[in-house]
């Protein structure tokens, strides 16, 4: 089966569709070097994540490739663009790295989001079920948080998200990166201090913790219980994970992992969960009917996600091949055979 892409007309921007069905759904990126290939990765992968829970439609994924200086133009001329496949709900969309709820408020089903746009714990609330949901997956894998450590790469939405999370639960986070850096904190640091300084510096705030900064590529020798991938695909390639010292794997971003690097992590006995069961709960609040607060949605993120997770987990070929056989269980039930993927993605 041949993914379909758009390279849009009005703005520079792609657009991947997995499936040929009459729904396709998934968010926007927004960076100056996203490319074609990572379009049709991503779309995969919200094929992936729609199985898993259960959900009859496509996997799509928009990218722009814009900068700061230029972003508003862009984004205003791809709504534009897209808008008359929103209204025929050919594609629908939401937000995601660099993009943010405002930039969408104009299409049509975006007052239907609006639970989804409000703010929890100082955060979008699709930030931070996304966040919770890592959580989840991650304690379900580690049989509790209490005593752990955590490193995150990427300490943006999600990041921070799952940072507080993963500390209310009792966890320490010992390192983490962003852009400029990454810093250590044995003792582990103070994730409310941690988001007060976001909030003033974004990616700078790993300058102002009094902690020396590393290159944001030493994250991942940093020993731990939990790694939390949160930033582009492909970062755990075959040489990362021969070096990686983390005892599980739970990814906050999309695609993580290369084919060989997902191999080499198995061979060593260090647990990867599959991206689209731990960064599920964003789609998991917008596909489901019965969701009307934030509290509602943290429910239904919370038992979906250790649910999916547990029965990953039990897989004998490990939790990755677990997850994919209950995607593909689910699209078996609705895709023609000659339009079944040929399995989740992978850098």
């Amino acid at each position: 089966m041949a993914m379909r892409i758009l390279k849009l007309k009005t703005v520079d921007a792609y657009l991947a569709f997995d499936l040929e069905c009459p729904t396709s759904a998934g968010g926007t990126r927004l960076a100056p070097d996203v490319t074609e290939r990572e379009t049709q990765l991503l779309a995969r992968a919200m094929t992936y994540k729609f199985a898993v829970l259960g959900v009859n439609i496509g996997g799509a994924k928009a990218t722009i490739r814009a900068t700061d200086a230029d972003r508003d133009d862009a984004v205003k001329r791809y709504v534009e663009e897209i808008r008359p496949m929103v209204e025929s709900s050919t594609f629908l969309t939401s937000t995601d790295l660099g993009t943010k709820p405002e930039d969408f408020s104009s299409l049509p089903g975006s007052e239907q989001a609006s639970v989804m746009h409000t703010t929890h714990e100082g955060m979008p609330l699709d930030a931070f079920i996304t966040g919770l949901g890592v959580t989840v997956a991650a304690e379900t894998a580690l049989a509790g948080l209490a005593g752990k450590t955590v490193v995150i790469e990427g300490f943006g939405k999600v990041g921070g998200a799952t940072a507080l999370e993963t500390w209310r639960r009792g966890a320490r986070l010992i390192a983490f990166s962003t852009i400029h850096g990454c810093v250590r904190r044995a003792a582990g640091f103070d994730v409310e201090e941690l988001l007060r300084l976001r909030a003033e510096h974004g990616d700078h705030l790993v300058e102002h913790l009094d902690e020396p900064v590393s290159p944001a590529s030493e994250l991942f020798e940093v020993g731990s219980d939990l790694l939390v991938p949160g930033a582009r695909i492909g970062v755990i390639d075959e040489a990362r994970a021969k070096a990686l010292q983390a005892r599980v794997v739970a990814p906050a971003a999309n695609v993580p992992y290369t084919t060989r690097g997902l191999e080499v992590l198995w061979n060593r006995g260090i647990i990867a969960l599959a991206d689209y069961v731990c960064n599920s709960g964003a789609t998991i609040g917008y596909v489901t009917d019965s969701v009307t607060s934030a509290e509602q949605a943290i429910a239904v993120v919370e038992e979906r996600v250790r649910e999916l997770t547990r029965e990953a987990l039990a897989d004998p070929a490990g939790p990755f091949e677990g997850a994919r056989k209950l995607a593909d269980a689910h699209l078996r039930t609705w895709v023609d055979a000659a339009q079944m993927p040929d399995g989740p993605p992978l850098a």
